[in-house]
């Protein structure tokens, strides 16, 4: 069983390393430390020290884990579900796969100049714009089954305690006020510890530049402005800056230290530079997040920019899933590293469909094997049980070396393909020795391994949901078994001559044949797939029976 392959993994790759705490900061350097912790036996790429590192954790079988989560301005689009579904996959590795359980917590950035501008515009508070987004991008979350955080964090809720985080900060000889309200953070206060993620010459902010005292410098606190929402504070009322609200939450889960902090690539500077600065100074502590892990950007293809919001060159997540399914996005995006810039297409999605179909097809085929409906010859089932194993072995590496998913789905698609090998079926193989166990296996196997990255490869929930008690599913089973007898009798042969190789069908029958096929293809484009099997018959239900089913369900109750 895979799962004892996994254990075996981890007891043999785990060491632990004795615990040391760190003390102040004392360090002028921008030098990444190997944590102290539990060897998970992992590696994974760190952005802090732009190569892959061994995956050491605070806790043995605990990662805390912090996430960026989204500016609730407007509704979120393909760009911003590869992150999150990206990253979802990562989490589901760790936790299913790997046994180590994930501690998420994600911040909504609820307060904003975007979401005040859209609040002006649409002549309402800037609450219910950002409640309102926020919503629905829960709503796109869950539609792409990226499992939700352990919590979720919203920045109006927590501004005291951003507050009290800036007056640490200020008071350890790393912040300043100005006259006007503001709060910067004091770059040359941390020497040349600033600039871990690069651009650390540039300067981030035009408003209020004159009173800094380095161009560098950012905003912890803004003064407020006419008409726009505010909290008081000792420097005055005002609302925090950027970069500020997640040093504060994440301190607040995780304290001074968290394992793995995540985001999109365009986040590495200066919002996850300016993050590490702050939480640092905090903390007075030499490394703050142990491990960043940088999503790729996605462009429409033949496009050098991210698809965005401000470039208007997006795809809102509700409107894709009108065509797509969340496993063929899943799907799409495990094709590709998650580091990688990806390309989104019709092509792109074309091969995500074609390779679930692929996946699909096996079982319905390998499922047809085992109960003895699809004859074939004798199979190589010593090979196919090499090939399983090797599978396995090749997937587990994968999958530990910086979560490699292109490499994990080439070793399971090229198990498909050799099974499918394998399955050829022959009008009759009376007698032939049959292995339907090695076929469980892979089915089992292959099954695990799509569910653990969040795939569901045979829709089941989809045609268990918008079917009453299975009655859709039973109706369909009763149709075919009907076909397949009328078929059977139209293909009985008539008694010859003997001597002749071949019999020759009953004349009168030959148009019950014709329209036991003419009903198989007319039932494939509304999602009802029939194959014949020999004298025998089998049938799928694709996703378009499913929102068929889902259609008239929803008619009847009308």
């Amino acid at each position: 069983m895979w799962r004892n392959q996994v254990n075996s993994f981890l007891r043999r790759a785990k060491r632990l390393v004795k615990a040391r705490i760190r003390g102040t900061c004392s360090r002028s350097e921008k030098k990444w430390f190997l944590p102290t912790g539990y060897d998970t036996g992992l590696k994974t790429f760190n952005s802090l020290s732009k190569q892959k590192e061994p995956l050491i954790l605070s806790r043995e079988g605990v990662a805390t884990w912090y996430s960026c989560g989204p500016t609730v301005y407007d509704h979120a689009h393909l760009g911003h579900a590869c992150s999150y579904v990206r990253f979802d996959v990562l989490q589901r590795i760790l936790s299913r796969l790997f046994g180590i359980t994930i501690i998420h917590a994600m911040v909504i950035t609820d307060i904003d100049d975007k979401i005040i501008q859209r609040g002006w515009q649409e002549n309402v508070s800037s609450t219910i714009i950002a409640r309102m987004y926020e919503e629905e991008f829960k709503k796109d979350m869950r539609s792409l089954k990226v499992i939700p955080p352990a919590v979720y964090l919203r920045v109006t809720e927590n501004v005291p305690q951003i507050v009290a985080f800036i007056q640490r900060i200020i008071e350890n000889g790393n912040a300043y006020a100005t006259k006007e309200g503001d709060v910067y953070f004091d770059i040359q206060s941390i020497g040349d510890r600033y600039g871990k993620f690069g651009g650390g010459g540039e300067s981030q902010e035009r408003a209020g530049s004159a009173s800094k005292k380095d161009v560098r410098d950012f905003a912890l606190w803004k003064r407020s402005k006419a008409q726009e929402p505010h909290w008081e504070s000792p420097w005055g009322p005002g609302r925090p800056g950027w970069h500020i609200e997640c040093s504060t939450m994440a301190s607040s889960v995780f304290g001074s230290q968290v394992d793995i902090h995540s985001g999109g690539v365009d986040l590495a500077f200066p919002h996850h530079e300016n993050e590490v600065a702050q939480s640092e100074a905090y903390h007075r502590c030499d490394q703050w997040a142990n491990y960043f892990l940088h999503s790729g950007h996605l462009h429409l293809k033949g496009s050098a920019e991210k698809m965005s919001k401000s470039l208007k060159n997006y795809i809102t997540i509700k409107d894709f899933l009108q065509s797509h399914s969340a496993d063929e996005f899943r799907m799409f995006c495990l094709l590709t590293k998650y580091r990688s810039a990806i390309d989104y297409s019709d092509s792109s999605m074309s091969d995500a469909r074609v390779a679930l179909a692929s996946v699909s097809t096996f079982y319905n085929d390998a499922q047809a094997y085992i109960k003895g409906q699809l004859q074939c010859l004798p199979v190589q089932d010593a090979l196919l049980w090499e090939r399983l194993a090797r599978t396995k072995a090749t997937v587990m590496t994968a999958l530990a070396d910086d979560f490699d998913t292109p490499r994990a789905m080439n070793a399971i698609m090229d198990l498909v393909y050799q099974a499918n090998c394998q399955l050829q079926p022959v009008s009759t193989a009376a007698g032939a020795t049959r292995s339907p166990a090695v076929f469980g296996a892979m089915t089992a196997y292959i099954r695990d391994i799509l569910e653990m990255f969040g795939i569901d490869p045979l829709h089941n929930k989809e045609a268990e949901a918008t079917s009453q008690s299975g009655s859709f599913r039973a109706v369909v089973e009763q149709l075919t078994q009907f076909r397949s007898e009328v078929r059977a009798f139209a293909l009985t042969r008539q008694s010859t001559t003997p001597g002749k190789l071949q019999e020759a069908l009953y004349p009168d029958r030959i148009p019950l044949l014709k329209a036991s096929d003419e009903l198989r293809k007319n039932l494939a484009p509304l999602g009802v797939l029939i194959k014949d099997r020999g004298a025998a018959s089998t049938w799928e239900l694709t996703k378009r029976a499913s929102d068929i089913a889902d259609s008239t369900e929803k008619t009847v109750h009308e």
